[in-house]
């Protein structure tokens, strides 16, 4: 498979448990505002090589999850800021633009030094 996204984790911030409860997760890359850090697990700055389609499979910390849904946003976001809301939900559509869906499972266990991959299908 081709890569389309690399990163790896650096930071969790000590509220990403709250979105967890939710079946959430949001991601940023190391220049995340100071306000949103608590509630994100923060990555190194990463190049977007080509865009997320559903279809393709997001992998963190070597779980694999196939992408259900990306919304009209998370291809700029994820560009621009290595930001977006990831739904463990199992959906195949949601209400905010930059929220990417994946098929419905538990959450992948985070590491410091992880990698945030998503891949082509």
């Amino acid at each position: 498979m081709i890569k389309k996204y690399e990163a790896k984790i650096t930071e969790i911030g000590e509220e990403v448990e709250l979105f967890a409860d939710e079946q959430m997760m949001v991601i940023f890359n190391n220049t995340v505002p100071e306000e949103l850090r608590s509630f994100a697990v923060i990555h190194e700055k990463a190049e977007l090589l080509e865009g997320v389609e559903a279809g393709d499979v997001l992998e963190i910390n070597g779980e694999r999850f196939e992408i259900l849904y990306v919304g009209n946003k998370v291809n700029d976001t994820l560009r621009d800021l290595g930001h977006c809301t990831i739904s463990f939900s199992g959906e195949a559509e949601a209400n905010l633009p930059g929220t990417m869906c994946v098929e419905k499972t538990p959450l992948p266990e985070l590491a410091l030094g992880a990698e945030i991959c998503i891949l082509k299908a």
